[in-house]
């Protein structure tokens, strides 16, 4: 990373695309030359040695800081991003704090593969951030419970995907207990991993989070109860956030061949009768899928009625108990 560290001459002036024009700040400050780069030119390698040396100068820093590290995971510079993000937070004001956060954990994720379900038989292994992640998720729900996330709001604006949402504290808390759950599955604490999902899923349900509850009970070996929480995916009792149904749906179907594939007699053959003993395999776990499908929107078909009963939400943050049992 030494030649990231040089100065980078900006090239030819360029001109700016009207969708990044108003994102370059005005002036020939190494902040204003690094957003050239970033935006104008695409040279993600000038931007970043300019960031470095707004940083150095305390040219707007805490934004030179945040976009340096966009830009860093971008050229998969991962751990390096992470470096900086933790050496450097302190001199970022206090506003800026959480922001820093939310970067750090996308880079923490993006050092495990970021999958969003891991591919069928294939689990990703603890990397050596996810201890690390566990533990910032955990600072979130602290600063949630004392009232002190969304700088004392109960709404906030955020994007998505490109588009400007209000985020409540219930859906953050939800979502920051999905996450802390998707970890613990990545340690492969499986039983940690159920006690935040379905602890996520009473404060704000949706339809991802179920399909990795329904995968956590796989890897537990328990595949009845892992067709339950499917069969209430696809009687529609959760929400597929950000329009992704098709994705959900496809979730579900992988999900269940899984479910197939490990309660299912194996098959066994020789010599030239292997092949037709394999296709027939194929279209009996087919058609397995297929029933499993059709008993889950028949028997959870029924209308969504909320419980009433309500797990309390910080018990492993506030508990002594509860906070050995979260033990990394």
């Amino acid at each position: 990373m030494d030649q990231l560290f040089g100065m980078a001459q900006p090239g030819s002036p360029a001109a700016a695309a009207p969708h990044a024009a108003h994102k370059i700040p005005s002036g020939d400050g190494p902040y204003a030359r690094a957003k050239h780069f970033q935006l104008v030119e695409k040279d993600l390698e000038a931007s970043i040695a300019w960031f470095w040396k707004a940083i150095n100068t305390g040219d707007k820093l805490d934004s030179a800081l945040k976009d340096m590290a966009v830009v860093m995971k971008q050229r998969g510079y991962l751990t390096e991003a992470i470096d900086a993000i933790k050496s450097l937070r302190h001199l970022c004001p206090k506003q800026s704090q959480d922001s820093l956060d939310n970067i750090l954990l996308d880079l923490y994720k993006a050092c495990m593969n970021n999958y969003s379900l891991p591919p069928l038989n294939i689990f990703i292994g603890a990397s050596g951030r996810t201890k690390e992640e566990i533990e910032l998720l955990k600072q979130k729900l602290r600063k949630i419970y004392l009232g002190e996330a969304f700088h004392g709001k109960t709404m906030k604006r955020a994007r998505s995907h490109g588009r400007k949402i209000h985020v409540s504290i219930k859906q953050e808390t939800s979502r920051v207990l999905g996450n802390l759950a998707w970890a613990y599955m990545q340690q492969r604490n499986f039983m940690a991993a159920e006690v935040v999902y379905r602890k996520a899923q009473m404060i704000d349900p949706d339809a991802n989070k179920a399909c990795n509850l329904a995968l956590c009970l796989i890897e537990q070996s328990r595949f009845a109860d892992a067709e339950q929480v499917l069969g209430d995916v696809l009687a529609g009792r959760f929400l597929a956030r950000d329009h992704q149904d098709g994705k959900i749906l496809r979730k579900v179907q992988e999900l269940l061949a899984r479910i197939v594939a490990e309660t299912s007699p194996h098959l066994h053959g020789g010599g030239s009768d292997q092949q037709e003993e394999e296709d027939r395999e194929d279209d009996w776990v087919e058609r397995e899928i297929l029933r499993l499908l059709d008993v889950a929107v028949t028997q959870w078909g029924a209308p969504y009625r909320k419980s009433n009963r309500r797990l309390p939400v910080f018990e492993e943050i506030s508990s002594p108990i509860g906070r050995e049992q979260m033990a990394c």
